[in-house]
C-alpha cells in the first residue's frame, strides 16, 4: 500500500483491488501523523506559489511570444544554417519548448515570464534538435558552439 499527498492538497492512497477496505483504513489511521505533516507542508507550499495566470494574462504572454520569437527563431536558424518546418506557442506548464521529429517547433507562452537569455538558450535548444535528435553530447557540444554559457542562462529558468 502506498499513500500520496497531491499538489492540490489530496490524500491518495493506493491498494491491491481485493484487499479489504478494513486493512486500508487501517493503514491510512496509522499513518495519520504523517499525513497530517504532508497536508501541512504541501498548504504551505501552495500558499507560497502565485497564484495562477488568468485568461488574459495567459492571451498577452501569447501574444508576446506569436510577436518576439518569430525573429529569434529567424535569426538563430540563419546563423546555425537550420530550418524549421513550423512554429506554434502553447500554453504548456512542464516545458518551455520542443521539436519534433519533422522539425517543428513548439514553445510554451509561460517562456515570456523569463529573462532574454533564457529565451535565446531555449530556442536555440530547440534548433539544435534539428541536427541532433536527442540529448547526446553531439547535442551539447552544438549547443556549446552557439551559446558557450548555455548553462549559466538555464539557471535563469524558473
Amino acid at each position: 500500500m502506498a499513500l500520496e499527498i497531491t499538489k492540490d492538497c489530496r490524500v491518495l492512497v493506493r491498494a491491491p483491488m481485493r484487499m479489504p477496505e478494513t486493512r486500508i483504513l487501517a493503514f491510512v489511521e496509522s499513518h495519520g501523523d504523517w499525513i497530517a505533516r504532508h497536508l501541512d507542508r504541501q498548504r504551505q507550499r501552495a500558499a507560497a506559489l502565485p497564484p495562477p495566470p488568468t485568461a488574459e494574462e495567459i492571451e498577452t504572454l501569447k501574444a508576446r511570444a506569436r510577436a518576439e520569437l518569430p525573429p529569434k527563431i529567424a535569426f538563430w536558424s540563419e546563423k546555425m544554417g537550420v530550418a524549421p518546418t513550423g512554429f506554434r506557442v502553447t500554453t504548456a506548464r512542464k516545458r518551455y519548448g520542443s521539436c519534433s521529429g519533422k522539425n517543428s517547433l513548439c514553445f510554451s507562452c509561460f517562456l515570456m515570464s523569463c529573462p532574454e537569455e533564457a529565451v535565446e538558450l531555449v530556442v536555440v535548444h530547440e534548433l539544435c534538435h534539428i541536427r541532433e535528435k536527442n540529448h547526446g553530447p553531439r547535442f551539447y557540444a552544438l549547443l556549446a558552439r552557439y551559446l558557450p554559457d548555455w548553462q549559466e542562462r538555464k539557471k535563469m529558468l524558473r
